[in-house]
């Protein structure tokens, strides 16, 4: 079979396929279960910075139904941050390094200003090499699903700790629902200067490393999110934001992440969601 009948094939069976997604609790846990499928219209895939197609998975994740707020922040590594009401992963970091070289830890950012590389589509979102589709900021279909129009504050899913995950809008004032919504910001920041090592020249946002975490600079914390709230919690929670400037997705937990967003065996796809390039 040559390689563009295979892609052929693979984009019709993604397109006849339809979006499964089913959210129970049981016992201590919130339990996702999906086949990948999004409910709503993606980019062309293949594509020129993007080779694989879009295919059914076999998604079973679980959060945490009471999540609590660990000692100190976990760090996003080797996992998916959390998977949207839809049942589509939220993935913010890509696989593709300077010069090739992930010893030199200079790891590409999927957006730089304002721009998307590697095949991203119009949702901010593109294929593992798995065919697992995937969200590397704001999912903006979903938030039309959703009717999210700036009036509102609307949840778009859960983290890997159990916290929900809000898209762009908050209360003004986190603790008042009467106070009007607003688009909330981050507080990072691309650093100052230039690079010590590997690709050298200024700071300018292109690499994960070029960003730092500046205490009030935005509404949101360093794990993009806030005490507050919510229509879900009248009573408050931690809730995390997908913001409209970096880091898009949050790249660190409040909670304990569960490990059923562990990539690799064991991990949210039946067998690993984590090839080689293209991500």
């Amino acid at each position: 079979m040559t390689g563009l009948a295979f892609f052929i094939i693979a984009a019709q069976q993604a397109s006849s396929a339809k979006n499964e997604v089913h959210i129970e609790v049981k016992g201590e846990f919130r339990v996702i279960t999906s086949n990948g499928i999004p409910d709503h219209e993606t980019g062309a895939f293949p594509n020129r910075g993007n080779p694989n197609s879009i295919s059914p998975q076999r998604y079973n994740l679980r959060v945490p139904a009471n999540p609590k707020v660990a000692g100190s922040p976990t760090p996003l590594q080797h996992q998916d941050f959390g998977v949207a009401i839809n049942g589509i992963p939220f993935d913010p970091f890509t696989a593709e390094y300077w010069h090739n070289d992930r010893q030199a830890n200079w790891n590409y950012e999927g957006i730089f200003n304002g721009q998307t590389f590697l095949g991203i589509d119009f949702n901010n979102a593109h294929v593992q090499p798995t065919g697992a589709y995937h969200y590397h900021a704001n999912p903006v279909g979903l938030m039309k699903n959703l009717r999210s129009d700036g009036t509102k504050m609307v949840q778009i899913g859960w983290a890997a700790d159990g916290f929900p995950i809000y898209g762009l809008y908050g209360y003004k004032n986190a603790n008042d629902p009467a106070s009007g919504v607003k688009k909330l910001t981050s507080s990072w920041r691309v650093k100052q200067g230039t690079r010590p090592s590997g690709p050298g020249l200024a700071y300018d946002g292109s690499f994960v490393q070029d960003w730092e975490y500046v205490k009030g600079a935005g509404e949101l914390d360093d794990c993009n999110g806030r005490f507050g709230v919510t229509p879900e919690f009248p009573k408050g929670t931690y809730y995390y934001v997908i913001s409209e400037n970096y880091p898009w997705i949050p790249r660190m937990f409040k909670g304990n992440p569960d490990a059923s967003f562990r990539r690799g065996p064991g991990g949210p796809g039946e067998s690993g969601r984590r090839g080689g390039g293209g991500k």
